[in-house]
């Protein structure tokens, strides 16, 4: 079977879960499945999400941790390296292995943020073996979005209507991580 390439993007709230949803979806039909964070730090944040991965016995990584658009002091060359080493690590070791899916999560915002070009994120893309689904998530431009459209099978938006974050509620433990 030929794997396919999702991208789960917006400004709603949603990408990230949809993604855990699609892996327990499939864990529960026996396929092997990988889930890599960007711009997540699991130490300082309890995301519960990788909680029940781990139990699922999913592989999990988390790379360049933290994100200049939070945390001001963050150094943006070490980010980029950071970067641009995982996506090496991807290919080389990740797509070497027999997963049937790979979620890249918030790989976008990588290319949003100006870690990852584009045409880097293109390249990996290409390298990815065939029967592999991938799925790559995070809050992206409509110009990234239109590049990638012709290399990938599902784009889908989740939209923001109506977010507490807009009159200043701040996350909450086990519905936001």
């Amino acid at each position: 079977m030929k794997g396919l390439i999702h991208i789960y993007t917006g400004d709603g709230k949603g990408k990230t879960t949809a993604a855990v949803g699609l892996v327990i979806r499939a864990v529960g039909q026996k396929l092997k499945c990988c889930f890599i964070s960007f711009h997540k730090n699991p130490e300082k944040y309890s995301y519960g999400e990788y909680k029940i991965l781990k139990k699922l016995n999913v592989k999990t990584y988390h790379f360049a941790k933290c994100c200049p658009y939070f945390d001001k002091k963050v150094n943006v060359g070490k980010v980029k390296k950071e970067v641009k080493n995982a996506v090496e690590f991807i290919k080389t070791k990740i797509f070497k292995q027999k997963f049937n899916i790979v979620v890249l999560d918030e790989i976008l915002v990588c290319v949003r943020e100006k870690f990852l070009e584009v045409e880097e994120l293109v390249d990996l893309l290409k390298s990815k073996p065939e029967q592999l689904e991938l799925i790559l998530t995070g809050q992206s431009s409509k110009e990234i979005v239109e590049v990638l459209s012709q290399k990938v099978d599902y784009i889908t938006f989740m939209q923001k209507l109506k977010h507490p974050y807009d009159i200043g509620v701040i996350r909450r433990k086990g519905i936001e991580y």
